[in-house]
């Protein structure tokens, strides 16, 4: 069976597929030793290998097999003691040299499990990687391993190395400070949506001797039968909680612990464009940072205009971390981030860091002594407006009818009543608007028949315009 018409697929952060299902032991030895093939020829056998898994259904099982097949084809291998999330073994490939491979579907429903390759760089395997082990996959049943030694997989804690690089990034005196003076009630309440971050956001926390009220602190395969996906839809509880204190703060992360989702002291939701945008100001003005800010094409054109106000270039890129991080590896970037909850920063990893984001909110709100709303309304007249996202998806029935519409908007010379500024190709077609604050991105998934369409515009009217027009 080619490739082709394998039901593996990989898509901008690794292959994911329902367990039992496509996601099964006959698929996972054929990634397993896909990626094997594509390792051994790239960096030889002497090459570590260390594995992690989040909270998911099988994940810890589907680790192991996968441990011991990379074993027994020769590779030193180190799979994690305990749940790990993705940034944390992340970072451990770079500081060991290793590659890594994590087991986790991140955000996807409960039912969901994936593969992420992560190189020794640290940050998601690019297209070039991907395409190769893809190529790997059409004869992945026949591949032979010929190990002149084999090793014992080993159980390791890989959570140590992690902290101390963080507490060296981040100032937890001056957050304990914040949040412990006798004029401020400050308090931070943590919703850890039964993920991968239980034992390391809040223990960072705990071991810095910041306290924290916590919320789904346990490991959960069916994450309380929600989506492990810090959004406002997913968060309502720790909403609920912030809507009854006076000055709380609320922090979330995904299932495997590397997007973020912010709550402010009215209980509203921030999006991860201001967090980014905010967080770029936090680095320049309070920590000295220099270097590039570096978006997806999804981003808000806000971080253009607060990037401009500090004199900083942008680097844009086609939506995925793998793209944000490629692009980080090339410049010196102050920070890296994309619209759907995922940021790095300099001296960190080319890796999206849900924790780390978490903290750096935290580690603002100490530094600028606001709160975040008012912090949140400073950036708004600093942008000139507020600016609104929203995304639909069309789901058609094949990737004929894909390119047939792909076709079609491709070929815009006017959107509603409004004509095209100009318009930008690097992932699908991006249609800049002649109010000069609305755009327009249409891009195709890469794993199914499903285009995206994602709106920006200062006016949520505008932007319900926009979308009869596409349905």
């Amino acid at each position: 069976m080619t490739n082709s018409e394998s039901s593996i697929k990989f898509g901008t952060d690794g292959w994911r597929a329902i367990v039992g299902k496509d996601f099964n032991k006959e698929n996972v030895k054929k990634v397993t030793n896909a990626i094997a093939k594509y390792v051994l020829e790239k960096d030889g056998i002497k090459k570590p290998i260390i594995i992690g898994y989040d909270p998911r259904n099988m994940a810890k099982e589907f680790a192991k097999y996968s441990s011991e097949l990379l074993s027994e084809a020769g590779f030193k291998v180190s799979m994690s003691a305990e749940i790990i999330p993705t940034p944390v073994l992340a970072y451990n490939a770079k500081i060991l040299n290793a590659n890594a491979l994590m087991f986790t579907a991140s955000h996807n429903p409960p039912e969901y499990l994936g593969i992420k390759f992560i190189p020794d760089y640290a940050g998601p395997a690019t297209t070039e990687i991907t395409n190769a082990i893809v190529k790997n996959l059409d004869d992945a049943e026949n591949i032979k391993f010929s190990p002149s030694k084999i090793y014992e997989v080993e159980e390791k804690s890989f959570k140590e190395p992690y902290f101390s690089h963080i507490e060296k990034i981040i100032d937890f005196e001056k957050i304990r400070e914040y949040f412990t003076r006798e004029d401020d009630d400050g308090e931070i309440i943590y919703d850890a949506l039964y993920s991968a971050s239980i034992g390391y956001f809040d223990e960072l926390l705990q071991r810095n001797s910041i306290s924290c009220e916590k919320l789904h602190m346990h490991h959960d395969p069916n994450f309380g039968g929600g989506m492990p996906e810090p959004k406002a839809k997913y968060l309502q509880e720790l909403i609920e909680l912030i809507a009854r204190r006076t000055n709380a703060i609320g922090l979330s992360n995904d299932g495997d612990g590397d997007r973020f989702g912010v709550i402010n002291e009215k209980a509203e939701y921030v999006t991860p464009n201001e967090i980014i945008a905010l967080l770029l100001g936090h680095l320049i003005k309070n920590k000295h940072f220099d270097g590039k800010l570096v978006k997806t094409v999804g981003a808000s054109q806000m971080l253009d205009i607060i990037a401009k106000q500090y004199g900083i270039d942008v680097v844009e890129t086609p939506v995925g971390f793998k793209w944000v991080g490629a692009a980080m590896r090339e410049y010196e970037t102050i920070i890296g981030g994309e619209e759907s909850g995922g940021l790095s920063i300099k001296g960190h990893i080319p890796e999206k860091d849900g924790i780390l984001a978490d903290l750096l909110v935290l580690e603002m709100l100490a530094y600028e002594d606001k709160p975040l709303w008012e912090l949140q309304e400073e950036l708004h007249q600093k942008a000139g407006c507020t600016f609104v996202n929203e995304r639909i998806d069309v789901k058609l029935e094949d990737n004929h009818q894909l390119q047939i519409l792909m076709k079609k908007y491709s070929e815009l010379d006017k959107i509603d009543e409004y004509k095209i500024l100009k318009r930008d190709t690097k992932d699908g077609v991006k249609y800049y608007l002649d109010d000069e604050k609305t755009w327009v991105l249409i891009r195709p998934s890469g794993t199914e028949p499903l285009l995206r369409i994602y709106f920006e515009s200062d006016s949520k009217n505008k932007i319900e315009k926009l979308k009869t027009f596409f349905q």
